[in-house]
C-alpha cells in the first residue's frame, strides 16, 4: 500500500468509480424496464412477480460479491473488473430477446453480476491509498451508486422515445442492447488505462483469508449495510411503482423522483467518507441511524381518509317532526340547526395540502311526521379526517433519507480497512453480500407487506424497525466497550445517577 496518494492512485480511483457507475446503472435496469413493460401490457405481471424481477439481479450481485472480492484480493482488480464488464454484457444483450417471465429471471440473474463490481472496486481502490485517505477514497468510489439515478432518470425517456410512446412497443428491446454496448466499451477502457495491484496478503491460503468471517463485528457491519445500502438499492427501484400507484405519476415523472432519491445518495457518499475520516465512523453512524429512524417514522403515515362517528343532534324534548331539510330539523316549535357537509374531494386532491384536514357534518335520520322522544337521535354526526400525504413533502423526505443512507454507506466501509487492513476485499465482499441481500429481499418483503396490509407505506414501517434494531445493537456494543475499558468510571456515573 502506498504511504501517500499519487496521481496513479487518483487515476485508478477514477476508472474504478466510472466502471462501478456503469455497473450500478446496468444493475438497476429492471426497476424501470419491468415497470414500463407491465404498464404497457407487454407482460401481465403482478406485484409479486415484479418484486422478484427487481430482486433477482440484486441477489446475484449480492451472493457473488464475496467470491469476487476474494478473487480481487488474489489476482488484482484489473483482470477481475475488466472480465466482469465483458461477462455482464452477454446476458444483458440476450435480455433483448426475452419473451417470458422465466427468460427474464435467468437473464436478470446473469447480468446481476454487475452488482459485484462494488466488492471488486472497493478492494481495487483501497489497495492504492494509504489508511488516512481510504475513507475519502472509498467514499468517492461509492459515489458510483449514482448510476442508479442515470437509469431512473434517463431510461424512462429513452423507452418512450424508442417506442414512440408505446406505439412501437417492441423497440423496448433496443435498451438492453445499448446497456450491453456500454458495458463492453467500459471493459475495453478498463483494460487499456488501468494497472494491476494486489494486497500484501494475496498469497494467503483460502482458509486463512476466510478467518475474519468468524468475527461478529463483520456481521454487525453487514446489518448496518443491509439498511443503508440494501434499502437504498431496493428503493431505487421500488420508488418507481410507488409514485405511479400512490400519486398516479407518469413513468417519466416517477423515474425523475426516483433519481432525485438515488443520485444525491450516491454522490453524497464522498462526503460521508470525509466525515468519517474527520470525526470517526462510529459517530457518523449514530447520526445516520437516528435520523433514518426519525424520517421513516414520518413516512409511515399513509395517504388516507378516515370517516368516524361525530357529534350528532339529540332531541331535547318529545314531539312531532314538522320539517326536515339539509340545514335544519324542526320538532314542533323547536328548531335544531344541522351542520352541512362542506368539503370537496376533487378540490382537495387538486390542492397541495401539507397537514391533515378535518371536516364534520350532520346527517338527519328522521323524516317529517315522525314521533320522537327526549334524547332520541335526530341527526347522526360524521367526522372526516383527510391526509393527502403531499407528494412534494414525501419526495423531500425520501431525498433526505437517501442522503442520510449515502453518508452511512461510506461510514460503514470506513470501518473495514481500519479493522481488517489486509482483508478489505474479503470483508468488504461479505459486508456487500449482506447489504446486497437487502436489495434483493426488501422489494420482495415490500411486495408481501403491501399484499398483506394494503398500505404502500408498510415499507417504511419495515425501515423504521430495521433502523431501531441497528441503533440498539450499535449502542449496546459501545456501552459494552465503555464498561470494559473504564469500569470504575461507569460505576461512579451509575452511582451518581442512583442506578
Amino acid at each position: 500500500m502506498e504511504n501517500v496518494a499519487t496521481w496513479k492512485s487518483h487515476r485508478m480511483l477514477f476508472f474504478n468509480t466510472l466502471a462501478f457507475t456503469i455497473c450500478f446503472a446496468a444493475w438497476m435496469l429492471n426497476g424501470v424496464l419491468v415497470t414500463f413493460l407491465t404498464d404497457n401490457g407487454v407482460f401481465n405481471w403482478g406485484p409479486l412477480e415484479i418484486g422478484w424481477l427487481l430482486g433477482i439481479p440484486v441477489l446475484t450481485g449480492s451472493i457473488f460479491r464475496l467470491p469476487l472480492g476474494i478473487l480481487t484480493d488474489k489476482f488484482g482488480g484489473k483482470w477481475v473488473f475488466g472480465l466482469l464488464l465483458f461477462f455482464c454484457a452477454i446476458p444483458m444483450f440476450l435480455l433483448s430477446y426475452a419473451n417470458s417471465f422465466a427468460a427474464f429471471v435467468i437473464l436478470s440473474f446473469g447480468y446481476g453480476f454487475a452488482g459485484t463490481g462494488f466488492a471488486v472496486g472497493i478492494a481495487n481502490t483501497s489497495v492504492w491509498y494509504p489508511k488516512k485517505n481510504q475513507g475519502t477514497a472509498l467514499g468517492i468510489f461509492g459515489a458510483g451508486n449514482a448510476g442508479a439515478a442515470l437509469t431512473t432518470l434517463l431510461t424512462p425517456s429513452l423507452l418512450q422515445k424508442l417506442t414512440h410512446h408505446g406505439a412501437e412497443i417492441e423497440k423496448w428491446r433496443i435498451v438492453p442492447q445499448i446497456y450491453a454496448a456500454v458495458l463492453v466499451v467500459m471493459g475495453i477502457l478498463f483494460f487499456v488505462f488501468t494497472e494491476n495491484k494486489k494486497p500484501e496478503q494475496s498469497e494467503k491460503s483460502l482458509a486463512k483469508m476466510l478467518t475474519p468471517l468468524k468475527n461478529v463485528r463483520v456481521w454487525r457491519f453487514g446489518l448496518y449495510y443491509f439498511l443503508v445500502f440494501g434499502c437504498f438499492v431496493a428503493f431505487s427501484q421500488w420508488l418507481v411503482p410507488y409514485f405511479v400507484n400512490v400519486y398516479a405519476a407518469s413513468l417519466i415523472t416517477a423515474g425523475l423522483f426516483a433519481s432525485l432519491f438515488s443520485f444525491p445518495s450516491g454522490v453524497i457518499r464522498a462526503l460521508g467518507g470525509w466525515l468519517s475520516d474527520k470525526w470517526g465512523a462510529r459517530k457518523v453512524m449514530y447520526w445516520v441511524l437516528g435520523t433514518s429512524a426519525l424520517i421513516s417514522l414520518m413516512l409511515i403515515v399513509p395517504k388516507m381518509e378516515i370517516i368516524s362517528p361525530g357529534k350528532g343532534i339529540m332531541a331535547t324534548k318529545s314531539g312531532t317532526i314538522t320539517q326536515v331539510t339539509d340545514s335544519l330539523i324542526q320538532v314542533q316549535s323547536k328548531i335544531y340547526p344541522v351542520k352541512i357537509k362542506s368539503y370537496d374531494f376533487k378540490k382537495e386532491d387538486s390542492e397541495a395540502l401539507i397537514l391533515p384536514g378535518k371536516d364534520s357534518w350532520q346527517e338527519p335520520i328522521v323524516k317529517e311526521g315522525d314521533q320522537v322522544v327526549k334524547k332520541q337521535l335526530l341527526a347522526k354526526g360524521v367526522t372526516r379526517i383527510y391526509f393527502q400525504a403531499n407528494m412534494w413533502v414525501f419526495a423531500i423526505l425520501v431525498l433526505l433519507i437517501g442522503i442520510i443512507w449515502g453518508i452511512g454507506k461510506a461510514a460503514v466501509y470506513k470501518h473495514i480497512p481500519e479493522y481488517f487492513p489486509n482483508e478489505v476485499g474479503l470483508v468488504g465482499g461479505l459486508v456487500g453480500v449482506i447489504g446486497g441481500l437487502g436489495g434483493f429481499f426488501c422489494p420482495i418483503i415490500f411486495g408481501y407487506l403491501l399484499e398483506w396490509s394494503g398500505l404502500w407505506t408498510s415499507c417504511w414501517m419495515f425501515i423504521l424497525l430495521l433502523s431501531v434494531i441497528c441503533l440498539w445493537w450499535m449502542n449496546s456494543v459501545v456501552n459494552k466497550m465503555i464498561r470494559k475499558k473504564n469500569p470504575e468510571l461507569v460505576k461512579q456515573f451509575e452511582n451518581k445517577n442512583g442506578n
